[in-house]
């Protein structure tokens, strides 16, 4: 029987640009996130002619979230970050981050730490402030806009975008 290489969870590496907006800094959105999924979130749009006896449907756009849920942990970055934004309830841009999404498996064939990545920027929607002994943040990232390809360099902690033409 042939083995087979499914990806695990912690192959996923999750970054949170928390720098100001002349000065990155990607944080790795790890210690306290118990939870951090993905759900692209597909639409459809399905159509019958009058000639056919059966609908045809086609993906249209995405709502793309990700449910997280976090202890708030003081010294993680991303989590205060998170939590500022539920504390302070902030809106509009003040609300959004830029994310970025690696995949640890996926080399990009350099040498170094370039992996395939993409970057959504996000709006932070907190849900709930909540736990009887440590206290933990859920809600969600909704992305706004189309996500950007490209490669994520884990050292650096630095985004490139693909160029077009690849």
């Amino acid at each position: 029987m042939q083995k087979k290489n499914v990806i695990r969870r912690h192959q996923y590496a999750d970054y949170l640009n928390v720098g100001t907006e002349d000065t990155a800094d990607f944080v790795l959105m790890g210690a306290g996130f118990t939870t951090l999924d993905e759900e692209p979130g597909a639409q459809s749009e399905s159509v019958k002619y009058v000639n056919e006896v059966s609908s045809s449907s086609s993906v249209i756009s995405y709502e793309t979230t990700f449910p997280f849920e976090a202890e708030q942990i003081q010294d993680e970055k991303a989590i205060d970050a998170i939590y500022k934004v539920g504390r302070n309830h902030l809106v509009g841009s003040d609300a959004e981050f830029e994310y970025v999404r690696v995949e640890l498996w996926n080399k990009d064939g350099t040498s170094g730490n370039k992996f395939a990545a993409r970057k959504f920027n996000v709006s932070v929607e907190v849900s709930t402030f909540e736990g009887e002994n440590k206290m933990v943040i859920s809600g969600n990232l909704n992305a706004v806009g189309d996500p950007v390809l490209g490669t994520f360099d884990t050292t650096a902690k630095e985004f490139t975008a693909e160029t077009s033409g690849e």
